[in-house]
């Protein structure tokens, strides 16, 4: 008997170590690893980053256009603006421009 009596101590002596150990692995498995953990932080940070990026980008394109319709606005009528708009839409040129054509896939020398 004093066998099953030595493996029932050293049994309680170590499964509290080892289900505590066990548990700390989970626990810092899980904080890296997991759906909520650093690396998935990680990597929302370096969305976000992008995001913010294609933000500022598409606001300075927003800025741009607006600048360009203001020129258009009846209000506000800018004769070059509304000369070239007519020009690329109507396809028209004026006897005097020189006129350069782009070959698309052709390289210039």
């Amino acid at each position: 008997m004093s066998i099953v009596y030595d493996i029932r101590r050293l049994a309680r002596q170590v499964i509290g170590p080892v289900l505590g150990v066990s548990l700390m692995v989970y626990i810092v498995y899980h904080s890296v690893q997991g759906n909520h953990g650093l690396i998935a932080y990680w990597q929302l940070v370096k969305q976000v980053d992008a995001a913010k990026q294609a933000v500022a980008l598409l606001d300075e394109e927003k800025t741009r256009l607006q600048k360009r319709v203001k020129l258009l606005h009846p209000d506000s009528l800018d004769r070059d603006m509304l000369e070239e708009r007519a020009r690329v839409m109507l396809g028209y040129a004026d006897p005097a421009d020189i006129i350069l054509v782009d070959r698309p896939g052709r390289r210039a020398p």
